[in-house]
């Protein structure tokens, strides 16, 4: 398959997404476990969700290049 199709590129998109997305209920999880209110465990997924985002996109394309 060639790297550079848009169906392979929709597939690696999707998989970074579902791994922020897991990631993120992860941090929301252990955010209420430890104690923090709904409104802040929802703040802290929510900048969990942004960084491992931006860190699997930037992993994804240093190694296209």
């Amino acid at each position: 398959m060639d790297h550079t199709s848009a169906a392979f590129l929709f597939l690696v998109l999707a998989v970074a997404v579902l791994f922020s997305i897991v990631v993120a209920a992860i941090s929301f999880a252990l955010a209420c476990w430890d104690g923090a209110t709904i409104p802040a465990a929802f703040a802290r997924s929510g900048v969990t969700f942004a960084a491992s985002l931006t860190l699997c996109l930037a992993a994804l394309s240093s190694i296209g290049r």
